[in-house]
């Protein structure tokens, strides 16, 4: 590829500066790129065959390997023999050679014995197997997007579990809900990040371009029991499964507020606390750029109780948020015109005209008057987990039209009530 480099930060200059430095510098690498022999490159050397033995030696010495080949997150890997990835094929019914998906930017083709492989080095036990698989079926949905995985924001992907398996397999849905210290939770957490980074070839400084990045978050279990209890229906029953089900939901999350706390004895008066968190959390560019989003609303089984018990269900909370998350309209337009997408002086009524904003922001000339945060079609996942005495919220915001929240149902082998049964004799 021929490249022409900007000299600068191109969103800290005027556009005087842009110009000149247009006209200086740009053009002439352009034409230089354009009129000169680019050197011939090596094509790439094949990539080893999956039953390949790449490399032999104590445990310190295949760790040292696997860093130096970029194939480690930096902390220890469980290194990948072939009899601890077959122990994790015994897990499922597909067969290894099973593509799930083509993975950008690498192009890589995600098998299912890749996803054994990256299994093993994260610390994982066999019978995650299926969870793993339904993770990376969910990488490979056009929907999530995991190609946008390595833009400036530096998004890390949230796991939300849902339904049997997380109780079969003991995943921790209380306190500390999201520490390390559960195997389960971090090492399927941990399993994300290196997946991204070795089948996918997410590498900082290349194809990973985030500013400052975030680290891998342990899956986060749904309280599905104390949803039952309340007259909730847990997140994978919004989302169109049915209750036995098992299932993974991954989006990404470019920022997360403070674990606030709420109070009262009236449902309203947690919800005011709420929708001041995600006032001070969402911000009205977003709107005015069209992102349509899918944010999560964490709350402690405490909240979600009192909140049910005054007859709200999940979807009338979604919508009260969307109803009071909103802004004046004066300040809507002085934030959105702080960063590069508009010229200062653009109005909510130009928006409205050129169709990026529906009518609801444009209808008087009032600058105080109120209009709404958020797109109509942005949902709130709301999803009751953590310490179950706490008075805890939080806002978690999704990444712009990257890494929309997107659902897998988990498929368990033919044998799965026996191979979990010997596993937990183990």
């Amino acid at each position: 590829m021929r490249v022409a480099t900007y000299p600068g930060v191109i969103s800290t200059h005027s556009d005087a500066t842009v110009a000149k430095n247009i006209e200086d510098d740009l053009v002439n690498q352009i034409v230089e790129q354009l009129t000169h022999q680019q050197p011939v490159r090596k094509s790439r050397e094949a990539c080893p065959a999956d039953r390949d033995i790449v490399f032999r030696g104590s445990f310190e010495e295949v760790n040292r390997y696997f860093y130096d080949q970029t194939w480690s997150d930096g902390l220890p890997i469980v290194p990948p023999t072939l009899e601890k990835v077959e122990a994790f094929l015994k897990y499922t019914d597909r067969s290894p050679d099973e593509v799930l998906g083509a993975m950008h930017p690498s192009q890589a083709q995600a098998s299912v014995w890749k996803v054994a492989v990256n299994g093993v080095m994260a610390g994982c036990l066999p019978d995650y197997m299926p969870i793993l698989i339904a993770i990376v079926e969910v990488m490979a949905d056009p929907q999530y997007a995991v190609k946008h995985g390595g833009s400036t924001p530096g998004w890390e992907a949230m796991i939300i579990l849902n339904g049997p398996i997380a109780e079969q397999l003991g995943f921790n849905r209380g306190i500390g809900v999201q520490r390390p210290g559960n195997q389960a939770n971090t090492s399927i957490g941990r399993f994300y990040r290196l997946f991204c980074r070795n089948v996918l070839r997410f590498l900082p400084g290349t194809t990973d371009m985030a500013t400052f990045g975030q680290m891998f978050r342990a899956v986060l279990p749904e309280n599905d029991p104390v949803c039952a209890d309340i007259g909730w229906q847990p997140l994978h029953v919004t989302r169109g499964f049915s209750p036995d089900d098992s299932v993974v939901t991954l989006t990404s999350v470019r920022a997360v507020s403070d674990p606030f706390s709420t109070a009262g004895e009236s449902a309203e008066q947690h919800l005011e606390y709420i929708v001041d968190t995600v006032k001070r959390t969402i911000h009205p560019y977003e709107a005015a750029e069209g992102y349509v989003e899918t944010h999560v609303l964490l709350l402690t089984p405490v909240i979600a109780t009192l909140i049910a018990q005054a007859g709200y269900s999940k979807q009338m909370l979604n919508d009260y948020i969307m109803k009071h998350a909103v802004e004046r309209a004066q300040e809507f337009e002085r934030q959105m015109c702080l960063g590069n997408a508009y010229p200062r002086g653009t109005t909510l009524k130009d928006l409205v005209q050129r169709g990026v904003l529906p009518a609801a922001w444009a209808e008087s000339d009032d600058p105080q008057r109120l209009v709404p945060l958020m797109l109509p079609q942005t949902q709130w996942l709301v999803v009751v987990t953590g310490d179950p005495t706490r008075n805890r919220c939080c806002v978690l915001r999704q990444n712009f039209k990257q890494g929309y929240a997107t659902s897998r149902k988990i498929g368990l082998p033919k044998r799965w009530d026996t191979l979990l049964a010997a596993a937990q004799q183990r």
